[in-house]
């Protein structure tokens, strides 16, 4: 079997863009994969189609051989557009090897663990009541067992520190008391409070509402500062969207400055790379919670690295049964009691509808985020 083309398509939500990647074989079989948006989509475009003059004429079971043929070939590893090229490819390089052997990817991976993946949305609200309706809405409509929402309301900038810490408190606060005690709320700052003293600060004053996890307190930079503050939490600290590669999620874990990782399988390397890295944090009794924003041919190959991910806590979702998302997969994942049950289709098990592309061609996006009204901050 030999690989014969590398195609892309890009396609835009009102947001952000979803880049979709397709490898084909001479033996028609065909693997779908996704690599993140990071922004600057067309350059991502770009490095994919260069890497395609590398791969055509290989065989694409050659998974191992052939991550390191871009990672190392490139020379000059790292940054988001060119691991998330890698990944997006990785992703359909696994979905041929399962459709060849007719088998589901999690198999080769090592078989299940678990027989569904426990999944967690985030809620939207600009103020304390609107997110707690939010999160009572999503939690009866498909039974979530956890929920993640952002302490800093809309235009938070303009807060005085002390009035912030009392918004953070009275929006977790608002959510629990609408939830209840048996529905875990993992808290998100995006990587917005800048010192270690006041992620502390804020961490103590929602630790009495036991939150699941303190998600990014710090910018990843500085992993010492980051330890800093795991070692004086009282909260579970979790981080690890914007690193890439076993390589930089080794520092972080030999420096102990996480509880959780959550490397996001379409820029950190691909679903092999998200396994070692899962394999690193057991090592040091860390769980895995893989950031998931994206599209949902992303989720798909979550629910496989989750299946067979011992030390697997919880995934990120967006709801596919919803426009646009619906109209991109022939048929989207379904949750149940907050679960994804694990499917035993070949490969990924994910079609898309590529009829459906051309209604939502790319849109122009860029950073800095705004911060929405409903409350939320951007898309990471």
């Amino acid at each position: 079997m030999k690989i014969t083309k590398v195609e892309t398509f890009l396609v835009g939500l009102p947001h952000r863009n979803f880049l979709f990647v397709k490898v084909q074989t001479d033996e028609g079989i065909d693997g779908i994969g996704e690599a993140y948006s990071c922004g600057p989509d067309d350059a991502t475009v770009a490095v994919i189609r260069d890497f395609e003059s590398w791969l055509v004429g290989r065989d694409p079971r050659d998974v191992e051989a052939l991550w390191h043929l871009m990672y190392a070939g490139s020379r000059f590893p790292g940054g988001a557009i060119l691991n998330a090229a890698i990944s997006g490819i990785e992703h359909a390089l696994w979905d041929i090897a399962g459709k060849a052997l007719g088998t589901p990817v999690y198999r080769l991976l090592g078989g299940k663990v678990r027989e569904r993946i426990r999944v967690y949305q985030a809620p939207r609200g600009a103020t304390s009541e609107a997110l707690a309706e939010d999160a009572v809405a999503l939690v009866e409509r498909y039974g979530y067992t956890a929920l993640k929402i952002s302490p800093q309301p809309p235009g938070f900038e303009k807060l005085a520190w002390s009035a912030l810490v009392r918004e953070a408190v009275a929006r977790m606060e608002a959510v629990r008391r609408a939830v209840g005690e048996d529905v875990d709320i993992g808290v998100d700052p995006h990587a917005r409070i800048f010192e270690p003293a006041r992620a502390l600060e804020m961490a103590e004053a929602l630790q009495p509402y036991r939150p699941l996890f303190f998600e990014e307190p710090l910018r990843p930079e500085n992993v010492d500062a980051l330890a800093y503050v795991r070692a004086r939490s009282p909260i579970p600290i979790a981080t690890g969207e914007m690193l890439y590669t076993k390589f930089q999620f080794r520092e972080l874990l030999e420096k102990r400055a996480a509880d959780v990782v959550q490397p996001d399988v379409c820029v950190a390397g691909g679903i092999l790379e998200c396994k070692k890295i899962a394999a690193m944090a057991e090592a040091h009794y860390v769980t895995v919670a893989p950031h998931n924003p994206m599209g949902p041919v992303a989720t798909a190959v979550n629910v496989h690295l989750a299946a067979s991910t011992p030390n697997f806590l919880v995934l990120e979702y967006t709801a596919d049964d919803q426009p646009p998302r619906r109209d991109l997969r022939v048929e989207p994942l379904r949750v149940k009691d907050g679960y994804i049950d694990v499917l035993d289709r070949p490969g990924l098990g994910v079609e898309l509808d590529e009829a459906a592309f051309e209604h939502y061609p790319p849109v122009r996006w860029h950073r800095p985020f705004p911060i929405q009204p409903d409350g939320s901050m951007g898309f990471y």
